[in-house]
C-alpha cells in the first residue's frame, strides 16, 4: 500500500490547533450533525468574490440545511449573504457582478426565484410560480433570468363518477396512471405535467412561458450572445417517452417562439455552454451504443448547429461538467479519474492538462464524488475540495498557478478528532490479471503488530465509484475498531469505458472475485484476521453483499442495505423499471427470464448461511422494501440468522436525514458486534 498524497499544495488561511495523535477522541456518531461542507461555489465575473451554499445538519429539525455565504476571493469578508432562514440554493452571478439570483424554499411560498442586490444589501422574491423552478440562467444584459419549471396537466380519467350526496363521506377517487415514467424515488408519484422554459425580468414580474408541448425541456438553458434565444436540452421526438436518453439541443427563439434542433443523433446531448464571443456552443453527450456504461464526451459546434465535432482528448473518461475558458480557445472540464474527481483544461484541439484534483466532498455519508467549480473572466477558479480528512472546503485556483484553501468549516471539529488513516491499495485480479484499485482505512491509533477485523464496504451504482474523499460512515466504522476496505471493482466508473462495461450481462460475476481478491491481499499482508470478515454495501453494493453470502461462508456477518434481490420483480416494479432491458440485460424479463434470475441473489438462497441484517428505507421506490423482504424471508425459511430493519420515511438515499445516517451505521455495527471476535 502507498499513502494517498494530495495532488496540489494547499495554503491554509486558518490552521486549527493541532492535537497530538492518540490524545484526541475518534470521530463519533453525534459528530455527524456538526459537519459542514461547501456546495455550488460561484465566483463573480471579475473574480473578486465568491458565493457558495454552506450546507450542514440541524440536530433539532433532523434536516440538512443550506444557506448562501459570501466572501472575498482571498478569504476575507466571510459573511452570510442574506438574513433569510429558509433553504437557499443554486446561486448565479449577474454578468456585471452586481446581483445574485438564487432559489429559496419557504413554507408560505414553496421554492421561488430571488435576487440579491450586492451594493444595496437588499433581497427580493421575483417569481410567484405554480411549481419549483430549476436551472437559473442570466441573460447577457443581466435584465432577465431563464429557468425551467413544470407546467401542470390534468390527470387522466376514464369515467365520470357520480356526485356524492351532500354531507356524504365517500372514499377518495382512484389514481389513474397512463405514463411510462410515473413515480420517482424521493418524490413519490409524479405530478402530471411537463417541464417548460420560462423567462422573467430580473426586477420581478410575470414569468413568461416560452416553450409548449407534451414534452420535457429540462436542464439549465444557455442564452445566445444576442439574448434573442435560449439553447436547451430536450427530447421532442415522437417516441420520447421510450427513447428517454435521446435528447437534442434546441434553439428556442424568444422573439417568435420557434424551436429549431441544433443536434440530431441517437443519444443524449446536454449541458450547452455558449463561448465568450457567442460563436460556438460546447456540449456533452454520446452516441448511444445501448450498453451499461458509456463515456460522455465533449463536443463543440458553431452557434447555428453546424460543424459539430467531438474534441478528441484521449482521456477515456466521462466528462461531467464544462465551462469555457475566458479566451474562448479552450474549456475547463470535470471528470473522475481512478476514484478522484479532477478539474482539467483542454484546448479545442484536445490538448488536455490537469488543473486541480480531489474536487468533491459533498456526499458526506459515503465516499462518492460530487464536485463543483466555476470560472471567472480573469481565469480565476473556485471549487470545492475534499480529502479523506475533511468534507468539501472552498478552494481558489488558477491554471498553472497556486491553489489556496480559503475556508476551514470543519477545523473546529475535525482538528480535535483522530480520524482513521486512508491508504490506497492496488492489487491483481485472479480472474484476468487486471490491476484493481481500492482504499484501506485503519482505525484511529492503529498498531501494525495486530490483526484487525475487516469491514468491506461496497459502493452502489454499480456504475459509480468510491474515492479518496471524506466519508462519515467509513470513519465511524474505523472508529469502531474495524479496518475498512472499499474497492472499485470491475464495473466502476473512472477507469475507462471497457472497465465500466465488464458487468454488462455479468452483474455480480467478476465483481465478486475482485472483492475477494482484495480481501485476500489484506489477509496476506497481515493487516486483518482471516476469521473476522464482515461485509456491507448499499443499493448495487447491497446486491453484491448479498451475492457474496451466497458464494462464500467466509464472512462472519453481513449487512445488506437497500438491495436488489430479485431482478425480475425489481425490473418490473421499481421507479426506474423501464431502464434495464438491453442496457443492463438482453431483452425484457419475460423474454430472457433466466438472464435476470441467474444474477439475482435470491437464486443463491440455498447456499446462504451467513448471519445477515437487511436494511431498507420504508419509502424506497428504487429498491422497494419488498426486495429486501424477499431475502429476509428466504433466510428465515432456511433457518439462517437474520434481521430486517426498515427505516421509516426513508427513500433510497436512506440516510439523508442526520438521524437516519446515524441509525443506519448503528444497525450495521450493532449486527456485526453480535458476531465479532
Amino acid at each position: 500500500m502507498t499513502r494517498t498524497s494530495a495532488a496540489v499544495l494547499l495554503l491554509f488561511v486558518c490552521a486549527g490547533l493541532s492535537t497530538a495523535i492518540g490524545q484526541a477522541p475518534a470521530f463519533s456518531r453525534m459528530d455527524v450533525v456538526e459537519l459542514e461542507w461547501v456546495a455550488s461555489p460561484q465566483i463573480s465575473p471579475g473574480g473578486s468574490r465568491i458565493v457558495y451554499v454552506r450546507r450542514g445538519m440541524d440536530v433539532m429539525t433532523d434536516r440538512r440545511t443550506g444557506a448562501l455565504w459570501l466572501m472575498e476571493a482571498d478569504g476575507s469578508g466571510h459573511v452570510k449573504l442574506t438574513d433569510r432562514t429558509s433553504a437557499e440554493s443554486s446561486p448565479r452571478w449577474s454578468p456585471d457582478g452586481s446581483k445574485l439570483a438564487f432559489l429559496s424554499r419557504s413554507e408560505t411560498h414553496g421554492t421561488e426565484v430571488y435576487v440579491h442586490w450586492l451594493a444595496e444589501g437588499r433581497t427580493a422574491r421575483i417569481t410567484n410560480l405554480e411549481n419549483a423552478p430549476r436551472g437559473l440562467s442570466w441573460s447577457p444584459t443581466g435584465t432577465h433570468l431563464a429557468f425551467s419549471a413544470k407546467v401542470s396537466a390534468p390527470e387522466p380519467q376514464f369515467v365520470t363518477p357520480p356526485d356524492p350526496p351532500e354531507g356524504a363521506d365517500w372514499a377518495a377517487p382512484p389514481r389513474v396512471e397512463t405514463r411510462l415514467n410515473h413515480e420517482q424515488d424521493g418524490v413519490g408519484v409524479l405530478d402530471y405535467g411537463y417541464d417548460q422554459l420560462f423567462v422573467v425580468p430580473a426586477t420581478g414580474g410575470t414569468a413568461r412561458q416560452v416553450t409548449t408541448g407534451d414534452v420535457h425541456h429540462d436542464g439549465r438553458p444557455a442564452w445566445t450572445a444576442d439574448g434573442d434565444a435560449l439553447i436547451v436540452s430536450a427530447n421532442r421526438h415522437d417516441n420520447w417517452e421510450r427513447e428517454r436518453r435521446n435528447t437534442e439541443l434546441y434553439r428556442v427563439s424568444l422573439t417568435n417562439g420557434s424551436i429549431a434542433p441544433l443536434t440530431d443523433r441517437f443519444g443524449p446531448d446536454h449541458t450547452p455552454r455558449v463561448s465568450p464571443n457567442g460563436e460556438r456552443v460546447a456540449y456533452l453527450g454520446y452516441d448511444d451504443a445501448v450498453q451499461t456504461y458509456q463515456l460522455t464526451h465533449l463536443y463543440v459546434m458553431d452557434a447555428d448547429g453546424s460543424d459539430a465535432r467531438r474534441v478528441e482528448m484521449g482521456l477515456n473518461r466521462s466528462v461531467d461538467d464544462i465551462a469555457w475558458a475566458p479566451d474562448g480557445d479552450g474549456l475547463y472540464l470535470q471528470y473522475e479519474d481512478e476514484g478522484t474527481t479532477t478539474l482539467g483544461h483542454t484546448t479545442l484541439q484536445g490538448d488536455t492538462t490537469v488543473v486541480v484534483t480531489q474536487l468533491g466532498g459533498t456526499s458526506i455519508g459515503r465516499p462518492y464524488g460530487g464536485g463543483h467549480f466555476s470560472v471567472a473572466s480573469t481565469g480565476r477558479l473556485a471549487l470545492n475540495h475534499t480529502t479523506p480528512q475533511h468534507p468539501a472546503e472552498l478552494v481558489v485556483a488558477r491554471r498553472g498557478g497556486p491553489t489556496r484553501q480559503v475556508t476551514a468549516l470543519n477545523a473546529d471539529l475535525l482538528d480535535r478528532r483522530t480520524l482513521g488513516a486512508v491508504d490506497e491499495i492496488r492489487y491483481s485480479s485472479s480472474k484476468d490479471g487486471r490491476t484493481l484499485h481500492g482504499w484501506v482505512v485503519t482505525p484511529p491509533n492503529y498498531t501494525p503488530d495486530r490483526r484487525y477485523p475487516l469491514l468491506v464496504e461496497i459502493h452502489g451504482g454499480p456504475i459509480s465509484n468510491y474515492g479518496d474523499r471524506f466519508s462519515a460512515e467509513i470513519q465511524l466504522y474505523a472508529a469502531a475498531g474495524y479496518v475498512v476496505f472499499y474497492p472499485n471493482a470491475r464495473g466502476s466508473t473512472s477507469y475507462g469505458e471497457a472497465f465500466g462495461n465488464l458487468l454488462y450481462n455479468d452483474f455480480s460475476g467478476g465483481e465478486y472475485q475482485d472483492i475477494i481478491d482484495g480481501v485476500d491481499r489484506l489477509i496476506d499482508d497481515g493487516i486483518v484476521a482471516p476469521d473476522s470478515l464482515y461485509g456491507t454495501g448499499g443499493s448495487a453494493g447491497g446486491t453484491s453483499a448479498a451475492w457474496i453470502t451466497g458464494k462464500t461462508d467466509r464472512f462472519r456477518a453481513a449487512a445488506v442495505q437497500k438491495p436488489v434481490t430479485n431482478w425480475i420483480s425489481k425490473t418490473l416494479a421499481a421507479d426506474n423499471y423501464y431502464g434495464y432491458a438491453e442496457y443492463r440485460y438482453p431483452g425484457q424479463p419475460w423474454e430472457n427470464p433466466m438472464e435476470y434470475w441467474d444474477v439475482s441473489p435470491v437464486s443463491l438462497l440455498g447456499s446462504m448461511s451467513t448471519p445477515t441484517v437487511v436494511i431498507v428505507g420504508g419509502d424506497d421506490l428504487r429498491t422497494p422494501p419488498w426486495q429486501a423482504k424477499q431475502l429476509y424471508n428466504g433466510l428465515k425459511l432456511r433457518g439462517v440468522e437474520a434481521a430486517y430493519v426498515e427505516i421509516p420515511g426513508a427513500s433510497h438515499g436512506i440516510s439523508y436525514r442526520p438521524s437516519q445516517l446515524i441509525t443506519k451505521v448503528d444497525h450495521v455495527l450493532g449486527w456485526f458486534d453480535r458476531y465479532r471476535q
